[in-house]
């Protein structure tokens, strides 16, 4: 039997590529899930029209999200903390200006994620043992599990789609007005290194009438009623049914040994706090990079040494159009990105820099709000005139040129271990994101869109999700590094599968290159004895 730790993204690819090559699986999992009250609301919703829909029913899926200037503090799904909750007991933790957090969640961060997906580009893979084409397959596999919405155009020069039959949202009026002057202007933009195209992200488009899809309800950062967006709980679902494939919910993994041709695992029960061993031909960690970290350094016992964590820099720039599209609150629209802007320039950074674009959300309606509030103007009138120009960009930079998290296991006095998670902040960040935004600013006339510099937000390390390398793939790795295959050095049979291994982030997007290599890791590593 071959074990799994996390039902999260890169724990469902790897799964589903251990039960390709013939293998039996079990999973292991803490699996959280959403309450009941907001479950049954979530049901409720999903089998109606949003003209339908319960006011009441749609506030309690509400709750608890804000949002401000400077983003949304903590990224809900239909109004729960679930996807983090209990991480405190049984992934104890202290952060000291690090924004990320782990998941004990049924389908891990996936609960939470933006979808967006892109994979990486040879150009930003500096330090890595394999390429780009090691992925390709993989690429392919992973996007038949996720689905694909987005669409055959510049973009796929550089960067792949990976189907041949992708989905294809609607665009907002707000994107469309952007869309429509950068393809004016797009050889201009494209000698000044910004290339653009639609957002590319894993949401279910409706194909025909009557085929299920995309609503434009603009619930997405709430959560999809209509689980239209990817959740890898989904895939999970359908792995339930393969006869070789067994799901143990309620299981903490903590530690492992290996002794000849077993891995001992070593976890508790998640509610009783039962302890738990399991023997496994080969075991997989895919439980996110903190947890993943923690259970290498506990296994290894190697307290008070400090591995570094890579992170993809996040950072927000307002836009504002040079044309005003009416009405938005009011228009049926999807509210997650719908452009992707990637900046090729050697003067900003020698990789990528990846852009993403939202048009109008009620969200970013009550940041608008927020902030004229206090400087007290015609609030409604000001307000609507922001609204219907106002977009906001999520950048990301490469990790080598971001900040970095100091990731060190520690005992207190009682004896107990918890991971210690400190920023070490890199100071050309501020500069490198300065150099972003006077460039758009540049641009704007071409691009049909201004930034707001004094609006620039720049988040503490973390905060985009987008982290992992504590155990870096190397050709021939050395201590706290891992092989091609996953796998930290010292250890035969356990492979670490998740962020944890990227020897480096690009800054575009993560979720579908960690899926791939995950896959490719399993597929690989299947036929070993």
């Amino acid at each position: 039997m071959h074990c799994v730790v996390g039902s999260g993204p890169s724990g469902v690819a790897c799964a589903q590529a251990l039960l390709q090559k013939g293998l039996t699986v079990r999973m292991l999992d803490a699996g959280l899930t959403l309450e009941p009250a907001r479950a049954r609301a979530v049901e409720k919703l999903g089998v109606s029209a949003p003209a339908d829909w319960d006011p009441q029913l749609l506030a309690l899926l509400k709750e608890n999200m804000t949002s401000t200037a400077k983003g949304i503090p903590q990224k809900l799904v239909y109004g729960s903390d679930f996807p983090y909750r209990a991480t405190e007991r049984h992934v104890p933790c202290t952060f000291e200006g690090v924004g990320l957090r782990p998941s004990l969640a049924l389908g891990g961060l996936s609960n939470v994620w933006g979808s967006a997906m892109m994979p990486y580009l040879d150009s930003d893979l500096a330090g890595w043992p394999i390429k780009s084409a090691q992925l390709s397959e993989h690429y392919a596999a992973v996007l038949q599990m996720t689905g694909l919405s987005g669409r055959k155009d510049d973009l796929a020069i550089r960067f792949p789609l990976h189907t041949d039959d992708p989905g294809n949202l609607d665009l907002s009026r707000q994107a469309r007005t952007l869309l429509s002057r950068m393809e004016r202007n797009k050889a201009a933009l494209n000698r000044n290194g910004i290339e653009f195209g639609a957002a590319r992200v894993a949401i279910r488009a409706k194909r025909a009438p009557d085929q299920p899809g995309c609503v434009y309800c603009g619930m997405c950062m709430y959560g999809c009623p209509y689980g239209y967006i990817y959740n890898s709980a989904s895939t999970l679902e359908e792995l339930k049914r393969h006869e070789r494939f067994t799901y143990q919910p309620d299981t903490v993994v903590t530690s492992f040994s290996e002794s000849g041709s077993d891995v001992t695992i070593r976890a508790h029960e998640r509610v009783t706090g039962k302890t738990l061993e399991l023997r496994a031909v080969r075991l997989y960690l895919a439980a996110g990079v903190i947890p993943t970290t923690r259970m290498v350094l506990e296994s290894n016992n190697a307290y008070d040494q400090t591995v570094w964590m890579k992170d993809s820099q996040y950072f927000l720039i307002p836009l504002l159009l040079s044309r005003r599209a009416r009405n938005v609150p009011q228009e049926a629209l999807h509210t997650l990105s719908q452009l992707f802007l990637e900046i090729f320039d050697p003067e900003i950074s020698p990789y990528a820099v990846h852009l993403q674009v939202y048009s109008y959300s009620e969200l970013i309606g009550q940041a608008i709000r927020q902030s004229l509030a206090r400087f007290g103007l015609n609030f409604d009138f000001a307000a609507r005139q922001l609204e219907e120009r106002m977009l906001v960009v999520q950048g990301f930079l490469h990790s080598d040129q971001s900040s970095k998290i100091a990731t060190t296991l520690r005992r207190d006095a009682a004896g107990r271990s918890h991971l210690e998670l400190k920023a070490e902040l890199n100071p050309a960040v501020k500069s490198t994101v300065r150099k972003v935004t006077g460039k758009l600013m540049r641009q704007a006339a071409k691009l049909g869109a201004l930034p707001v510099p004094p609006m620039v937000e720049i988040a503490e390390p973390g905060r985009s999700y987008h982290s992992g390398g504590t155990f870096p793939m190397r050709q021939e790795p050395g201590v706290f590094e891992s092989d091609t295959l996953g796998r930290p050095h010292g250890w035969r049979r356990v492979h670490a599968v998740d962020a944890a291994v990227l020897p480096g982030i690009p800054a575009t997007t993560i979720t579908l290159s960690v899926m791939a290599n995950a896959h490719r890791i399993a597929s690989e590593s299947a036929a070993l004895m």
